[in-house]
């Protein structure tokens, strides 16, 4: 492990399932806490367009640089990773678990908590029913019960198609950027990411009310391929037997507004997160989880640092530290 940048961050260097590597980045002490964020800041244009979108240039570094002062955070941007360097026949709950434990292993985190939004979120519960090493789970915009499944399988397909159809070059920016798709609903990160027309990008804003009709296809076709190839893994998946498979303290929140109409270009469903987590809350906390619905929030307004570090930091300091 290398030591350099901001004092106390040091470097690592994480090896994937499909022999891909992954920089790591480790800030802090006290116990470790896995962040599947970027730790750089976009900039210039980039930061710009991403504050328009109502979106944290420096969401990742904020988190990380609010709980370091408290954790030891492991920080490394998995989700830009996967569409610069896509697996397409390799993408499953089996592997995603796996990259995960390589990046805490990188880190020198033998137990570690982790937090990771939307099908980051997923793959947390994921990771969680493969290992024993897990001291805290953070669940956030993707419920532990009543997940979309179904839903995003058929998006991911028609997003598959869509590429299959028209191939556009494979897209190598990190995937927090402020496409159409991601900030209308972050619900699968980037697997079906969209770029709007120019036309429609100055009049879309209002991600909750965009005209999902209305934009070009911007992915290529390996990375549309991976996330069909994740959804449908999970087809079947139970996700009531797993809800006391995972034994660590857990938490699940999500924006009671996180609601989201695909057109019938992207499948013609309707996804329901909040609405998800509200109708099955007391079932979570029968069997366990901490559970926190965030008033009049959408998906991409409850992945914002000013949102999620008020519920995050304060319950992880509760479970691991018992303060």
């Amino acid at each position: 492990m290398t030591s350099n940048g901001s004092p106390g961050t040091r470097h690592a260097t994480a090896t994937l399932h499909d022999g891909g590597t992954i920089r790591v980045e480790v800030t802090g002490t006290g116990p470790a806490v896995l962040l599947p964020v970027d730790p750089v800041p976009a900039t210039g244009p980039r930061a710009d367009e991403l504050r328009t979108w109502g979106v944290d240039p420096a969401l990742g570094r904020a988190l990380v640089d609010a709980l370091s002062p408290t954790f030891c955070v492991v920080a490394a941007d998995y989700e830009g990773h996967r569409m610069a360097h896509p697996a397409p026949d390799t993408l499953s709950p089996e592997n995603v678990a796996a990259d995960l434990l390589a990046i805490a292993d990188a880190a020198g985190a033998e137990t570690f908590a982790y937090y990771g939004y939307s099908w980051l979120a997923l793959s947390g519960l994921q990771l969680a029913l493969r290992t024993t090493r897990l001291s805290a789970l953070v669940m956030g915009g993707f419920p532990p019960r009543g997940g979309p499944y179904a839903g995003m399988l058929a998006v991911t397909r028609a997003t598959h198609a869509m590429t299959t159809e028209a191939p556009a070059a494979p897209s190598t920016e990190p995937t927090d950027g402020p496409t159409a798709q991601r900030e209308a609903s972050d619900v699968v990160g980037q697997e079906e990411r969209a770029q709007a027309t120019d036309d429609a990008a100055t009049t879309a804003r209002d991600p909750e009310g965009f005209d999902w009709d209305a934009f070009d296809m911007t992915l290529g076709e390996g990375q549309t391929r991976q996330f069909v190839t994740l959804y449908e893994a999970l087809e079947g998946f139970d996700d009531r037997a797993a809800l006391t498979a995972v034994a660590c303290p857990r938490l699940a929140f999500a924006g009671s507004a996180d609601e989201i109409d695909y057109g019938e270009r992207w499948g013609g469903v309707h996804v329901s997160i909040g609405g998800a987590l509200a109708a099955h809350a007391d079932e979570l906390r029968a069997a366990g989880w901490d559970v926190r619905l965030l008033d009049g929030l959408d998906h991409t307004r409850a992945m914002q640092p000013d949102a999620v570090l008020p519920v995050l930091g304060p319950w992880l300091a509760s479970v691991l530290t018992g303060e």
